[in-house]
Protein backbone atom coordinates (compact mmCIF):
# COMPACT_ATOMS: atom_id res chain seq x y z
CA UNK A 1 0.00 0.00 0.00
CA UNK A 2 1.21 3.35 -0.88
CA UNK A 3 2.49 5.60 2.11
CA UNK A 4 0.64 9.11 2.84
CA UNK A 5 3.64 10.49 1.79
CA UNK A 6 3.94 9.20 -1.76
CA UNK A 7 0.77 10.15 -2.94
CA UNK A 8 -0.07 12.28 -5.60
CA UNK A 9 -3.05 14.78 -5.83
CA UNK A 10 -4.02 16.00 -9.29
CA UNK A 11 -6.73 18.09 -10.75
CA UNK A 12 -7.84 17.86 -14.14
CA UNK A 13 -7.78 20.92 -16.63
CA UNK A 14 -10.68 21.11 -19.95
CA UNK A 15 -8.17 22.35 -22.60
CA UNK A 16 -11.11 23.83 -24.49
CA UNK A 17 -10.82 27.67 -25.92
CA UNK A 18 -13.72 29.26 -24.50
CA UNK A 19 -12.24 27.92 -20.98
CA UNK A 20 -8.87 29.67 -21.32
CA UNK A 21 -9.51 32.39 -18.31
CA UNK A 22 -10.82 29.29 -16.19
CA UNK A 23 -7.73 27.01 -17.29
CA UNK A 24 -5.40 29.79 -15.86
CA UNK A 25 -7.17 30.11 -12.86
CA UNK A 26 -7.30 26.88 -11.93
CA UNK A 27 -3.57 25.84 -12.70
CA UNK A 28 -2.66 29.06 -10.70
CA UNK A 29 -4.76 27.08 -7.72
CA UNK A 30 -3.85 24.15 -7.94
CA UNK A 31 -0.12 25.56 -7.08
CA UNK A 32 -1.41 28.01 -4.69
CA UNK A 33 -2.98 25.11 -3.10
CA UNK A 34 -0.38 22.46 -2.88
CA UNK A 35 -1.56 19.83 -5.21
CA UNK A 36 0.80 18.16 -7.08
CA UNK A 37 0.14 17.95 -10.83
CA UNK A 38 -2.32 19.18 -13.32
CA UNK A 39 -3.54 17.15 -15.82
CA UNK A 40 -4.52 18.16 -19.65
CA UNK A 41 -6.06 15.41 -22.14
CA UNK A 42 -5.18 15.67 -25.86
CA UNK A 43 -7.83 15.49 -28.86
CA UNK A 44 -5.67 17.72 -31.25
CA UNK A 45 -9.04 16.79 -34.16
CA UNK A 46 -11.86 18.52 -31.54
CA UNK A 47 -12.26 21.98 -33.23
CA UNK A 48 -13.01 23.55 -29.74
CA UNK A 49 -10.10 22.13 -28.02
CA UNK A 50 -6.81 24.11 -27.64
CA UNK A 51 -3.68 22.21 -28.84
CA UNK A 52 -2.91 20.26 -25.34
CA UNK A 53 0.92 21.16 -25.47
CA UNK A 54 0.84 24.71 -26.44
CA UNK A 55 -2.02 25.05 -22.97
CA UNK A 56 0.96 22.99 -20.66
CA UNK A 57 3.63 25.55 -21.86
CA UNK A 58 1.58 28.27 -21.25
CA UNK A 59 0.14 27.21 -17.72
CA UNK A 60 3.74 26.37 -16.68
CA UNK A 61 4.65 29.92 -17.41
CA UNK A 62 2.22 31.21 -14.87
CA UNK A 63 2.81 28.07 -12.21
CA UNK A 64 6.11 27.75 -9.95
CA UNK A 65 5.71 23.93 -8.60
CA UNK A 66 3.06 21.82 -10.02
CA UNK A 67 3.56 19.13 -12.25
CA UNK A 68 2.69 18.94 -16.16
CA UNK A 69 0.99 16.05 -17.01
CA UNK A 70 0.31 15.48 -20.82
CA UNK A 71 -3.09 12.88 -20.08
CA UNK A 72 -2.59 11.49 -22.85
CA UNK A 73 -1.29 12.54 -25.96
CA UNK A 74 -2.35 11.34 -29.20
CA UNK A 75 0.98 9.88 -29.93
CA UNK A 76 0.23 9.40 -34.09
CA UNK A 77 -0.46 12.87 -34.57
CA UNK A 78 2.66 14.08 -32.61
CA UNK A 79 6.18 13.18 -34.21
CA UNK A 80 8.15 12.00 -31.55
CA UNK A 81 11.20 13.29 -33.13
CA UNK A 82 9.87 16.80 -32.33
CA UNK A 83 7.88 15.76 -28.95
CA UNK A 84 11.60 15.07 -27.53
CA UNK A 85 13.05 18.16 -28.08
CA UNK A 86 9.27 20.03 -27.09
CA UNK A 87 9.33 17.70 -23.97
CA UNK A 88 12.78 18.64 -23.17
CA UNK A 89 12.38 21.95 -23.93
CA UNK A 90 9.51 22.77 -21.39
CA UNK A 91 11.59 20.54 -18.83
CA UNK A 92 14.10 22.93 -18.74
CA UNK A 93 12.24 26.32 -18.84
CA UNK A 94 9.85 24.74 -15.97
CA UNK A 95 12.58 24.05 -13.71
CA UNK A 96 11.88 20.02 -14.21
CA UNK A 97 8.25 19.96 -14.15
CA UNK A 98 7.36 17.77 -17.21
CA UNK A 99 5.20 14.20 -17.11
CA UNK A 100 4.77 13.14 -20.48
CA UNK A 101 1.86 11.01 -20.61
CA UNK A 102 1.34 8.90 -24.32
CA UNK A 103 -1.38 6.96 -25.88
CA UNK A 104 -0.71 4.62 -28.81
CA UNK A 105 -4.25 6.84 -30.40
CA UNK A 106 -7.61 6.00 -30.94
CA UNK A 107 -10.71 7.36 -33.48
CA UNK A 108 -8.80 6.81 -36.33
CA UNK A 109 -11.04 8.28 -38.57
CA UNK A 110 -10.10 11.42 -36.94
CA UNK A 111 -6.41 11.15 -37.15
CA UNK A 112 -6.81 10.29 -40.92
CA UNK A 113 -8.55 13.34 -41.32
CA UNK A 114 -5.57 15.36 -39.82
CA UNK A 115 -3.19 13.50 -41.74
CA UNK A 116 -2.38 10.84 -39.53
CA UNK A 117 -1.71 7.04 -39.65
CA UNK A 118 -4.56 4.69 -39.42
CA UNK A 119 -3.18 1.97 -37.62
CA UNK A 120 -4.26 -1.38 -36.41
CA UNK A 121 -3.74 -2.05 -33.09
CA UNK A 122 -0.82 -4.24 -32.91
CA UNK A 123 0.90 -1.23 -35.53
CA UNK A 124 -0.27 1.41 -33.12
CA UNK A 125 2.02 -0.40 -29.90
CA UNK A 126 4.99 -1.01 -31.87
CA UNK A 127 4.95 2.29 -33.09
CA UNK A 128 4.63 3.80 -29.49
CA UNK A 129 7.38 1.15 -28.33
CA UNK A 130 9.74 2.70 -31.07
CA UNK A 131 8.37 6.59 -30.15
CA UNK A 132 9.99 5.72 -26.44
CA UNK A 133 12.83 4.11 -27.32
CA UNK A 134 13.78 7.33 -29.71
CA UNK A 135 12.61 9.91 -27.50
CA UNK A 136 14.82 8.66 -24.70
CA UNK A 137 17.61 8.12 -27.27
CA UNK A 138 17.31 11.86 -28.09
CA UNK A 139 17.10 12.36 -24.14
CA UNK A 140 20.19 10.71 -23.17
CA UNK A 141 23.04 11.56 -25.53
CA UNK A 142 25.99 13.86 -23.95
CA UNK A 143 27.97 15.81 -26.30
CA UNK A 144 27.50 16.56 -30.03
CA UNK A 145 27.50 12.78 -31.31
CA UNK A 146 24.32 12.87 -33.53
CA UNK A 147 22.43 9.17 -33.50
CA UNK A 148 20.21 7.17 -35.52
CA UNK A 149 17.50 5.01 -35.02
CA UNK A 150 15.57 2.71 -37.75
CA UNK A 151 12.23 1.55 -36.82
CA UNK A 152 9.44 0.31 -38.95
CA UNK A 153 7.20 4.09 -37.92
CA UNK A 154 10.03 6.06 -37.16
CA UNK A 155 13.70 6.96 -38.70
CA UNK A 156 16.46 8.94 -37.40
CA UNK A 157 19.55 9.52 -39.66
CA UNK A 158 22.14 11.20 -38.01
CA UNK A 159 20.03 13.47 -35.75
CA UNK A 160 22.02 16.26 -33.18
CA UNK A 161 20.70 15.86 -30.12
CA UNK A 162 19.82 18.66 -27.72
CA UNK A 163 18.49 20.33 -25.70
CA UNK A 164 18.97 18.00 -23.22
CA UNK A 165 16.84 17.39 -20.28
CA UNK A 166 17.98 18.08 -17.05
CA UNK A 167 16.57 15.12 -15.82
CA UNK A 168 15.24 11.51 -17.13
CA UNK A 169 11.99 12.61 -18.11
CA UNK A 170 8.77 10.23 -16.92
CA UNK A 171 6.43 8.84 -19.37
CA UNK A 172 3.48 7.42 -18.42
CA UNK A 173 1.09 5.32 -21.05
CA UNK A 174 -2.07 5.34 -21.25
CA UNK A 175 -3.08 1.45 -20.65
CA UNK A 176 -5.77 -0.54 -20.48
CA UNK A 177 -5.24 -4.04 -22.93
CA UNK A 178 -3.09 -6.54 -22.11
CA UNK A 179 -0.23 -5.60 -24.65
CA UNK A 180 -0.14 -2.25 -23.73
CA UNK A 181 -0.10 -3.12 -20.21
CA UNK A 182 2.78 -5.46 -20.71
CA UNK A 183 4.59 -2.50 -22.53
CA UNK A 184 4.07 -0.02 -19.73
CA UNK A 185 5.47 -2.43 -17.64
CA UNK A 186 8.57 -2.68 -19.37
CA UNK A 187 9.01 0.56 -20.44
CA UNK A 188 6.85 3.62 -18.91
CA UNK A 189 7.11 5.39 -15.03
CA UNK A 190 3.84 5.41 -14.71
CA UNK A 191 0.80 3.93 -15.72
CA UNK A 192 -2.86 6.35 -16.13
CA UNK A 193 -6.40 4.67 -16.50
CA UNK A 194 -9.36 6.45 -15.54
CA UNK A 195 -12.54 5.52 -13.09
CA UNK A 196 -15.12 5.76 -15.98
CA UNK A 197 -13.25 3.06 -18.38
CA UNK A 198 -11.69 0.92 -15.32
CA UNK A 199 -13.86 0.29 -12.35
CA UNK A 200 -12.04 -0.49 -9.33
CA UNK A 201 -12.56 -4.59 -9.73
CA UNK A 202 -11.02 -4.48 -13.09
CA UNK A 203 -7.88 -3.14 -11.90
CA UNK A 204 -5.80 -5.56 -9.79
CA UNK A 205 -5.84 -7.86 -12.95
CA UNK A 206 -4.27 -4.81 -14.97
CA UNK A 207 -2.02 -4.17 -13.05
CA UNK A 208 -1.08 -8.05 -11.92
CA UNK A 209 -0.55 -8.24 -15.72
CA UNK A 210 1.48 -4.69 -15.75
CA UNK A 211 3.79 -5.99 -12.80
CA UNK A 212 3.96 -9.20 -14.10
CA UNK A 213 5.99 -7.54 -17.40
CA UNK A 214 8.07 -5.42 -15.23
CA UNK A 215 9.59 -8.12 -13.12
CA UNK A 216 10.02 -10.06 -16.19
CA UNK A 217 12.59 -6.86 -17.52
CA UNK A 218 14.30 -6.49 -14.07
CA UNK A 219 12.22 -3.92 -12.63
CA UNK A 220 10.54 -3.05 -9.35
CA UNK A 221 6.87 -2.55 -10.48
CA UNK A 222 6.58 -0.36 -6.93
CA UNK A 223 8.57 2.33 -8.90
CA UNK A 224 5.87 2.85 -12.00
CA UNK A 225 3.61 5.51 -10.75
CA UNK A 226 -0.19 4.50 -10.88
CA UNK A 227 -2.68 6.66 -11.64
CA UNK A 228 -6.48 6.70 -11.44
CA UNK A 229 -8.44 9.76 -13.34
CA UNK A 230 -11.16 10.10 -10.95
CA UNK A 231 -14.64 12.23 -12.67
CA UNK A 232 -17.35 13.62 -10.68
CA UNK A 233 -18.70 16.10 -7.97
CA UNK A 234 -17.58 16.58 -4.33
CA UNK A 235 -20.62 17.85 -2.56
CA UNK A 236 -19.54 20.67 0.11
CA UNK A 237 -20.36 24.71 0.94
CA UNK A 238 -21.82 25.71 -2.22
CA UNK A 239 -21.38 22.48 -3.70
CA UNK A 240 -25.33 21.33 -3.65
CA UNK A 241 -26.09 17.31 -4.79
CA UNK A 242 -26.44 16.89 -8.16
CA UNK A 243 -27.37 13.62 -10.48
CA UNK A 244 -24.56 12.44 -12.15
CA UNK A 245 -24.16 10.15 -15.16
CA UNK A 246 -22.78 6.59 -15.09
CA UNK A 247 -19.19 6.31 -14.14
CA UNK A 248 -19.30 9.31 -12.34
CA UNK A 249 -18.46 9.71 -8.58
CA UNK A 250 -20.29 11.90 -5.92
CA UNK A 251 -20.55 12.17 -2.16
CA UNK A 252 -19.43 14.68 0.13
CA UNK A 253 -15.80 15.32 1.76
CA UNK A 254 -15.74 12.19 3.77
CA UNK A 255 -16.92 9.53 1.46
CA UNK A 256 -14.86 10.68 -1.12
CA UNK A 257 -11.44 11.05 1.15
CA UNK A 258 -12.94 7.01 2.37
CA UNK A 259 -12.90 6.02 -1.27
CA UNK A 260 -9.43 7.88 -2.18
CA UNK A 261 -7.84 5.78 0.68
CA UNK A 262 -9.35 2.43 -0.45
CA UNK A 263 -8.42 2.87 -3.95
CA UNK A 264 -4.83 2.88 -2.50
CA UNK A 265 -5.13 0.56 0.35
CA UNK A 266 -6.72 -2.16 -1.71
CA UNK A 267 -5.68 -0.99 -5.54
CA UNK A 268 -2.21 0.01 -5.09
CA UNK A 269 -3.27 3.29 -6.47
CA UNK A 270 -0.78 6.03 -5.64
CA UNK A 271 -1.99 9.44 -8.30
CA UNK A 272 -5.35 10.53 -8.14
CA UNK A 273 -6.74 13.24 -10.83
CA UNK A 274 -9.92 14.69 -10.21
CA UNK A 275 -12.24 15.59 -13.02
CA UNK A 276 -14.83 17.98 -11.95
CA UNK A 277 -18.02 17.47 -14.10
CA UNK A 278 -20.74 19.34 -11.94
CA UNK A 279 -20.24 22.40 -9.97
CA UNK A 280 -18.08 25.38 -9.80
CA UNK A 281 -14.55 24.20 -11.21
CA UNK A 282 -12.64 26.08 -8.73
CA UNK A 283 -14.79 25.81 -5.02
CA UNK A 284 -14.45 21.68 -6.49
CA UNK A 285 -10.29 22.47 -6.71
CA UNK A 286 -10.49 23.88 -3.08
CA UNK A 287 -12.67 20.79 -1.79
CA UNK A 288 -10.51 18.38 -3.65
CA UNK A 289 -6.69 20.01 -2.58
CA UNK A 290 -7.51 21.39 1.42
CA UNK A 291 -10.33 18.74 2.50
CA UNK A 292 -9.92 15.56 0.35
CA UNK A 293 -6.57 15.27 0.24
CA UNK A 294 -5.36 15.50 3.43
CA UNK A 295 -8.02 13.39 4.85
CA UNK A 296 -7.49 10.69 1.94
CA UNK A 297 -3.90 10.89 3.32
CA UNK A 298 -4.65 10.78 7.27
CA UNK A 299 -7.07 7.54 6.21
CA UNK A 300 -3.87 5.84 4.95
CA UNK A 301 -1.69 6.46 7.32
CA UNK A 302 -3.96 5.22 9.82
CA UNK A 303 -4.36 1.76 8.05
Amino acid sequence: MPSPASLWFGFNIDPGARQLAQAFQLAEAADAHGLDLVGVQDHPYNPGHLDTWTLLAALGARTSRVRLLSNVLNLPLRPPQMLAKAAASLDLITGGRVELGLGAGALWDSVAAYGGPRRAPGEAIDALEEAIRLMRLLWGQEGAAPVSFAGAAYRLEGAQPGPLPGRPIPIWLGALKPRMLRLTGRLADGWSISYNWCPPDQVPGMWGELAEAARAAGRDPAAIRRNYNVMGMIEGAGQPAVRLREGMLGGTVAEWAERIAGFAAELGMDCFTYWPVAGDALGQLRLWAEEVAPAARRLVGAG
